[in-house]
């Protein structure tokens, strides 16, 4: 954890350990999955294994069974792993040739053992467990399964799986578990999982109307409805308005360009397979922009600049389109258009500092006005194979140092790690159950410049290039969209809502009051409604609350009379009655602010 400050959603009550960063963890998972496949192989005798990782949450194996695994099933290999778990049997790691390797597994009749040893390079390891079964792996492992808590796991699910992950390859069966050091650490995981479902966003998203996609349009291409569309707005005007405040301007750029420029990128060298195919038009060919960078360069290819516009900051939430795998699209978070909150920053090379400091304050300054205020940060420097200066190298990758350290953001070096146009931060935001999700880069680069000849003239008179930061805050509109939908669980603050407040009238006496009280709601920009179903108050405020609208106001007679609402919060409880000039008033200081109630607590009698 880098940086940490109270927010405003629930923190998790155990700290749940990294398998990456707990060699004991994961030892327990690689041995699990062996006594994972163990299992199977005794109790399904025609099973063949193929490969059992860990996992950042336990371990998996895929298995070539002829009939398909069913629930009862994994509850009688699970039972099975506890037997084994309770022999106390010993991983002995074997280092053997290949010709005794490949021996043992035709004597086994394990085909894809083969095929697995063909792509090994010798020494050839393979850990036994017990006397009876073997399998070969590097490791590691505990060296006894009485290091293994038998109260400490659990099978979760079965899925199909291509053998390589090749669609042309055999169908598999991929039985998937979780192991921990203790049961407690395993209650919390089932606990957070079951939070995860619970919060899932395209569960969400579908109660609470505000986006689908829809078959009939393709696959991953998001249709957002009135409530999501209006969330939307408030999010963009709130980063439109952050930007100008940081001295960006605003561009607009086509989706589509002859399909020379994305060679002159390179992007059709190093990204044709992440891109859709091209379009005829008028003898010329199309492309639909996977990035917005190129489109950015021209406008600053447009003009010669001096040294002294420079930096020049430029920004525009561009919607973008990139082949996914039918396989791998997730709702909102792995889509197929989307609209990336991207901006370019054409600057001197001493301007790197100060630059890089600048977008990490808005980062924060925009994230943190969603409830993100933990993250992990990466700093990633010159990989092998790269191009440009070693002394400009220097002075960018000392630059986002200097930048961070004057933040007082404290990360880890991914040495190697970066583009090969140059280095770059990534930055990763902790949600309500301690999920991490890569989310804002910054990236600087000496590639584009160079492909696209960009200058500005230097105080000298001469042609100097400058550098370029490509930067992004949320990464994806949508896939932040969906983050903050888990984060919250749908239960958005008072200042995002798509309809803050609803009038509950209990008679259709007391509709005309509501109805002048909703005019001065939506003359003051609050967003509210009438409930105008004319179902009992306990219904109309079960609706509400399914809906989970910030504020719910009933109106009866005696609100009429005291030209007053009686108002139930979400977040701030039951709030008795409040005249309509003071909701007016907090209201209004709740959307000015950002703020997550309407700040209207009433003292306990």
């Amino acid at each position: 954890m880098t940086v940490s400050a109270t927010a405003a959603v629930e923190t998790p009550p155990v700290a749940l350990p990294k398998t990456s960063e707990c060699e004991q963890l994961l030892k327990i998972r690689h041995s699990m999955s062996h006594v994972l496949a163990m299992a199977v192989q005794k109790l399904f005798p025609k099973a063949q294994v193929t490969i059992g990782p860990w996992t950042e949450t336990g371990f998996y194996y895929d298995f070539d069974n002829p009939e398909p695994f069913t629930e009862a099933d994994l509850k009688a290999i699970q039972k099975e792993m506890g037997k084994i778990i309770g022999r106390r049997l010993p991983l002995e790691r074997l280092v053997v040739t290949r010709a005794e390797a490949e021996q043992k597994i035709k004597a086994q009749n394990e085909p894809y053992k083969l095929e697995i040893l063909a792509g090994l390079q010798e020494p050839i390891t393979l850990y036994t467990l017990g006397e009876q079964w073997w399998d070969l792996c590097a490791g590691p492992h505990v060296a006894n399964t009485s290091e293994l808590n038998a109260k400490a796991f659990e099978l979760e699910s079965v899925a199909g799986a291509y053998w390589r992950g090749d669609e042309t390859k055999p169908q598999l069966q991929r039985i998937y578990g979780t192991a921990w050091q203790t049961p407690e650490q395993l209650a919390e995981y089932k606990h957070r999982k079951a939070e995860a479902l619970r919060r899932d966003h395209r569960r969400l998203g579908s109660d609470l109307n505000l986006f689908s996609i829809e078959d009939e349009a393709g696959a991953g291409l998001v249709f957002w409805h009135p409530r999501g569309a209006r969330m939307r707005l408030l999010i963009e005007d709130f980063w439109r308005e952050a930007h100008f405040a940081a001295g960006y301007e605003l561009l607009y750029t086509p989706h589509v360009a002859d399909i020379s420029l994305w060679q002159t990128s390179g992007h059709l060298d190093f990204y044709r397979e992440s891109m859709f195919g091209p379009m005829k038009v008028d003898e010329r060919e199309y492309q639909l922009k996977p990035m917005n960078c190129p489109f950015h360069v021209l406008t600053y290819a447009n003009t010669l600049h001096s040294y002294r516009e420079l930096p020049i900051r430029w920004a525009e939430l561009g919607t973008v389109y990139r082949y996914e795998r039918p396989g791998v699209m997730h709702g909102l978070m792995r889509v197929r258009g989307f609209t990336q909150d991207d901006a370019h920053v054409f600057c001197l090379p001493e301007q790197i500092g100060d630059e890089i400091l600048q977008v990490l304050d808005l980062t924060e300054k925009i994230l943190s006005s969603f409830d993100f205020r933990n993250y992990e940060i990466n700093l990633s420097t010159r990989p092998e194979k790269s191009i440009g200066d070693d002394a400009v190298w220097e002075l960018a990758t000392n630059g986002l140092i200097e930048a961070l350290d004057r933040k007082g953001w404290s990360y880890k070096i991914d040495a190697g790690g970066g583009a090969f146009y140059g280095p770059k931060i990534d930055l990763k935001i902790e949600d309500a159950i301690g999920r991490m999700w890569q989310c804002s880069t910054i990236q600087l680069d000496f590639n584009l410049p160079e492909r696209f000849d960009l200058h500005y003239v230097a105080a000298d008179g001469s042609r100097q290039r400058p550098i370029m930061i490509h930067r992004a805050i949320f990464g994806s509109l949508e896939r932040f969209f969906g983050i903050m939908t888990e984060n919250y669980a749908g239960d958005f603050p008072f200042w995002l809502a798509a309809e803050q407040i609803r009038l509950l009238p209990v008679t259709d006496e007391v509709r005309p009051y509501a109805e002048s009280v909703l005019s001065q709601l939506k003359q003051a920009g609050i967003r509210a409604s009438i409930d105008q179903s004319g179902d009992r108050l306990g219904k109309m405020i079960r609706n509400g609350e399914q809906m989970k609208i910030p504020v719910l106001a009933v109106i009866g007679f005696k609100e009429v009379e005291l030209n007053a609402l009686s108002l139930r919060s979400r977040r701030e409880g039951d709030l008795g009655s409040v005249a309509v000039d003071e909701l007016l008033v907090a209201a209004i200081s709740a959307n000015r602010d950002r703020q997550a109630g309407l700040g209207l607590s009433r003292p306990a009698s």
